[in-house]
């Protein structure tokens, strides 16, 4: 049997763009919504009043709409997701893309019928995950793109569940869903939209406490863009349900050169025939269109080598070669290698990279530098200065080939060639011919004929015609007005139906197939009448597709209902009598200071398994109640990290990511299965998620570091507040990636397997524009975490908190030594038995005082039930 075809699903900022994926062939759109509540808040988007229009405009093009309200939310905006929920149902949406729990619950109790994909900040990444998923009522879920093609065929193997695969466009240094740099650095929450593009800033590099010079290599975490061509044949062999275009930031003129040039690609795959010359050109035009470099991102597996070039974090576009000579208007570009010039490693020497690396996705990739430069394009000419306004470049106005080199010519305006020395990297940038085709696409109008309809007709001598029409959704069936009757001719046959029932020019369908079996030969009707059957069936089919299946819409409000529901499911606890503090440690100094504080609970987070093993032992051996966190996120073929945690038989388990929560709820209960706590990476930021997870088995929760201290207390008045601990004095988790800097910078190696574990013996801190050195971190799966510098105290809400009934309070430590955590638990001990102030017990921890990382970021909500509350 042949592999299914996956969808192309495209990206639509806005009306523009939509129009182009739909023109260019797109099988089906992502977008958001004015509203908010969705992953690119900066888009344009798409009204909710408007909405039944917009997908009555997809619908036609034989393409599904997919709406995205893939953010958090907030306890008090409950109301008003509730409201999007009923609007997007009515609408005729095919599904939704959502990150937070709560929507699905919410979309579950309004509309079962609506179709749930779940958004890759949810941070599904294995089988137990997507039973955790399924369980929501998902049907899809989008696979982050840290997952290699061989991941995905595992994970396919396991699971039921459609499967959504990134194929190009920009990619997130940290794992979806696990990135808090913009709250932490921009004030702005990515789960909330409102990416700040952190990693796209200039970084040094610190070594061991001394600052290393890299040259031009300054965006350490800024990642080429994902050309992901060459993994389509296997994606497809998978049966991946959907191949998706990141870019709803991006114009028209992207979205179709990825539409038409993957669907070119998809198109000759399937048919056993994929054209790698026309891919070569397809590339081209993609890079000319926006591009930070191609690479394979991580479907090819791990390249610490390769995914980060470092010395630009902005669209490039085609690299062209290096400047020879200036001369006049007139500029001589010869060909040339691209050397890496990443970081050099303690004496390590790195070969130089092949030429046209830089456009490459993979290794043997026909090289899209080897189209010519032509009259009109624009260039920029690199001299290791991104964040320069005004680098030189400019259209081309002039160009002759001379032997295997370049003169291009230049006019105004133009680049000021007195700043473009020898040496100096070329890029072509633009091409106005892309636009020009685009807008000559987006110039013709609605695409007509994309949906297949079957057709059958049946009758005989004084009998009405029957006329039946099909598309793969829809049926309409209609009965003539004028008896058949014996024709003097051929009369009503396959010929005449073609061309007068089945004219369907200027329509949203193309005739699929024809079955007149049923009509008896020889049989006169008029043709009016056969046109007057079609138009009326087409106008009925065209009205069902515009408005798409037909569902029941809950008109009652439901969020009360369903919380009650989640509620009384939730196993009672008793509350604690007393604050606890909780110190999550990362070194075996940690753990002393710890100890030494007669604590009764200690949480461990090693980066290695035989170093936990033994601090576990420490840890009993004093009297402490062991608690293991899990590893934040977890691929396919990585379960033993919990069953490697399930021999260490510990009190409890600190939950960080779904698959983990779901490996130890399905153990059976009883004294073997641990007490589980759900971490801050879990993204609790309301009273209907936190009921749903504490009524699947979860002892307590960790509030999102998301929530600022009004929407603390707004969900804490919702959900039992002794179930939740409140990290009151962290470095926050800023950045967790896949992409090793240690690898990156101090080896030569390409994954774990090859790069000789420098992490072992050096320490490496990432230091920003205003001088903070934040730390970076290995854990057990060589993944990074990049901590903030600073750490920060929640001490200012602990009287209220403890009023409202909270007890558990976390205090965590990434590098701290004994001398400074034991300062640090003593400050807060003292905070918590009431003698000291908690002005006090900040200057004491020598810490920045701030909960959360959101202050004033809460959108404004454009429904009035957004103040309902």
């Amino acid at each position: 049997m042949s592999p299914r075809r996956p969808e192309i699903l495209a990206p639509a900022g806005d009306l523009e763009s939509l129009r182009a994926a739909l023109a260019s062939g797109a099988d089906a759109v992502y977008f958001g919504l004015d509203e908010g509540f969705n992953a690119r808040a900066r888009a344009e988007n798409f009204s909710l009043e408007r909405l039944p229009e917009t997908v009555g405009l997809i619908h036609r093009a034989g393409a599904r709409a997919y709406v995205t309200l893939n953010t958090l939310v907030f306890e008090p905006e409950l109301p008003v997701v509730e409201h999007l929920l009923r609007g997007v149902a009515k609408a005729g949406v095919d599904a939704l893309i959502v990150q937070d729990p709560a929507v699905a619950l919410l979309a579950r109790a309004i509309c079962p019928q609506l179709e749930l994909h779940a958004s890759t900040q949810m941070t599904l990444s294995s089988a137990e995950g997507a039973r955790f998923a399924t369980g929501l009522g998902f049907t899809r879920m989008v696979v982050p793109r840290e997952l290699s093609v061989a991941e995905i065929r595992r994970l396919a193997s396991q699971t039921d569940i459609e499967l959504e695969v990134f194929i190009h466009g920009a990619l997130c240094m940290s794992w979806s869903g696990q990135c808090l740099t913009s709250e932490a650095w921009g004030g702005r929450s990515a789960n909330r939209g409102q990416c700040a593009q952190s990693c796209r800033l200039p970084y040094d590099l610190v070594v061991d406490g001394e600052t290393r010079d890299l040259g031009e290599v300054k965006y350490l975490l800024s990642p080429k863009d994902l050309a992901g061509v060459r993994a389509v044949p296997e994606l497809a062999d998978i049966g991946v349900h959907s191949l998706k275009i990141e870019g709803r930031l991006k114009g028209p003129a992207y979205v179709s050169s990825t539409v038409q040039g993957y669907r070119r690609w998809l198109d000759g795959v399937m048919a056993g025939k994929p054209d790698s010359v026309r891919l070569a050109k397809d590339l081209a035009e993609m890079s000319l269109s926006y591009s930070r470099g191609f690479s394979h991102g991580f479907l090819a597996g791990s390249d610490h080598q390769t995914l980060v070039e470092g010395r630009f974090p902005k669209h490039r576009g085609l690299y062209l070669g290096r400047v020879h000579a200036v001369s006049g208007k007139d500029v001589l570009v010869v060909p040339g290698d691209r050397p890496w010039t990443g970081a050099l490693g303690l004496g390590d020497e790195r070969p130089e990279a092949p030429a046209g690396n830089v456009s490459a996705p993979l290794t043997g990739e026909p090289d899209p530098a080897d189209v010519d430069p032509r009259p009109g394009m624009g260039v920029v000419f690199d001299a290791g200065a991104p964040e320069d306004k005004h680098e030189p470049g400019g259209p081309i106005f002039r160009v002759e080939r001379e032997g295997d080199a370049w003169v291009l010519g230049f006019g105004h305006p133009g680049p000021d060639l007195g700043r473009v020395a020898p040496g100096q990297r070329v890029w072509l940038n633009s091409d106005p011919a892309l636009a020009r085709r685009t807008g000559d696409l987006l110039a013709e109008g609605e695409p007509e004929g994309r949906i297949p309809l079957s057709l059958w007709v049946s009758g005989s001598e004084g009998t009405p015609l029957r006329v039946r029409m099909s598309t793969a959704r829809f049926t309409r069936e209609a009965t003539g007005t004028t008896l058949l009757a014996p024709s003097r001719g051929a009369g009503v046959d396959a010929a005449l139906l073609k061309d007068k029932l089945a004219a369907l020019g200027g329509t949203s369908f193309h005739l699929a197939e024809l079955d007149a079996s049923g009509l008896a030969p020889g049989l006169h009707l008029p043709v009016s009448e056969l046109k007057a059957l079609r138009r009326q069936l087409v106008a009925e089919l065209t009205a069902d597709v515009e408005r798409g299946p037909a569902r029941t819409v809950s008109t009652e409000a439901v969020e009360a209902g369903v919380r009650q529901d989640l509620l009384a499911k939730v196993a009672s606890r008793p509350a604690e009598e007393a604050p606890r503090l909780l110190p999550l440690c990362r070194n075996d100094a940690q753990l002393e200071a710890v100890i030494a504080a007669g604590l009764r609970e200690v949480e461990l987070d090693w980066m290695e398994m035989v170093g936990l093993q033994k601090a576990v032992e420490r840890a009993r051996a004093a009297g402490l109640r062991v608690t293991i966190a899990t590893v934040r996120v977890q691929k396919p073929g990585e379960e033993g990290y919990d069953t490697r945690l399930d021999r260490l038989r510990p009190d409890a388990v600190l939950v960080r990511h779904w698959g983990a929560m779901m490996h130890f709820l399905e153990q059976p209960a009883g004294a073997s299965r641990p007490v589980l706590h759900g971490d801050f990476s879990l993204n609790v930021t309301n009273s209907l998620t936190a009921a749903h997870l504490l009524s699947l088995g979860l002892d307590t929760l960790t509030v999102s570091h998301d929530l600022d201290s009004e929407q603390l207390f707004a969900l804490l008045e919702q959900a039992p507040a002794h179930r939740f601990a409140v990290a009151l004095h962290h470095h926050i988790a800023t950045f967790h990636t896949e992409h090793c800097v240690y690898s990156h910078t101090l080896s030569n190696g390409r994954d774990y397997k090859t790069c000789g574990r420098p992490c072992e013996k050096h320490a490496i801190a990432l230091k920003d524009r205003l001088g903070l050195e934040h730390p970076v971190i290995v854990d057990v799966g060589c993944r990074n975490t990049v901590f903030n510098a600073q750490a920060q105290s929640a001490a200012s809400l602990v009287p209220r908190l403890l009023e409202r009934g909270v007890r558990r309070f976390r205090v965590e430590f990434v590098r701290e030594t004994r001398e400074e955590a034991t300062r640090v638990l003593g400050a807060y001990q003292e905070l918590l038995a009431g003698r000291l102030s908690p002005a006090e017990a900040v200057k004491r921890a020598a810490v920045h005082e701030q909960f959360g990382v959101t202050r004033g970021t809460m959108q404004v909500l454009k429904h009035p039930a957004a103040n309902a509350r």
